[in-house]
């Protein structure tokens, strides 16, 4: 079963929705990298689960614990170990489903493929498996910063509600993480209306990378677009993905002007 994505900065996620612990193991960091707990910390804390009404209720700290790879303060060029201990683990809460197969969680492809199935809130399917990417997002993060490049995601559409201001600053102000005051309480209402209903809502991440050196990937199988598809599909509820005006392309006729948004990944 593969858990590794990357090929110069590599990483490698573990653990099981409901097991002891996640996280991820990174090498390739190259040395002299300021990192601490506290920075990896803050990322993981936009993730953390039972922060609002609109997320997961699972009560999880998520701290982070740096095992290796980091010494006062800087990475040392050795592999990083990084773990988050669960404490609302609850596997108990899931016997009743151990004979039952539950669309839309890979349950019965996991169970012919291995012959083991871990029914344990998805086991390695769960979305609590992007914890150990999020940690390793943090760390790269560090590495861009130090080469003048940043990225941000930001909620730019839920169900059939669309943002159409891109106040980036704003996008980290509030629980849908939406750059747009008005839709972003729109959005808030309309999950929770779901929720109440026994429903959920699908949405659109849009991703702005800035201060990207030129050259990046190779021209044919290892272009850009196809590693970024790579690592964002391989995320559990990712089912679309497109850059610039991607799937809009198609449906534009020629010499029709693209819609005006800041450009990004989608």
């Amino acid at each position: 079963m593969s858990s590794t994505f990357g090929k110069v900065l590599t990483i490698t996620t573990f653990g099981e929705s409901h097991g002891p612990a996640v996280g991820v193991i990174l090498d390739g960091c190259p040395p002299g990298i300021p990192l601490d707990a506290e920075s990896i910390q803050r990322d993981l804390d936009r993730r953390r689960p039972g922060q609002s009404a609109v997320t997961t209720q699972r009560k999880e700290p998520d701290k982070v614990e740096v095992l290796s790879g980091v010494f006062e303060g800087v990475t040392t060029g050795a592999t990083i170990a990084l773990v988050v201990r669960s404490v609302d683990a609850r596997p108990q809460d899931y016997a009743n489903l151990k004979d039952l197969f539950r669309p839309g969680h890979a349950d019965y492809t996991y169970w012919k493929k291995y012959g083991v199935r871990d029914y344990r809130g998805s086991g390695r399917s769960s979305g609590r498996e992007t914890v150990g990417r999020v940690a390793a997002g943090a760390v790269a993060r560090r590495i861009l910063e130090k080469e003048g490049a940043g990225v941000q995601a930001y909620t730019v559409q839920v169900g059939d509600l669309v943002a159409k201001e891109r106040d980036l600053e704003f996008a980290e102000q509030n629980a849908v993480r939406a750059p747009d005051r008005k839709a972003a309480v729109e959005m808030e209402q309309a999950i929770l209306k779901a929720r109440e209903a026994g429903d959920s809502l699908g949405g659109v991440i849009e991703i702005l990378a800035s201060g990207i050196p030129a050259g990046l990937g190779d021209p044919v199988m290892d272009k850009l677009d196809a590693s970024l598809a790579w690592g964002l599909m391989s995320i559990g509820a990712v089912k679309g993905f497109e850059v610039g005006e991607g799937f809009a392309a198609a449906r534009a006729a020629q010499g029709d002007q693209p819609p005006q948004r800041v450009a990004g990944l989608r």
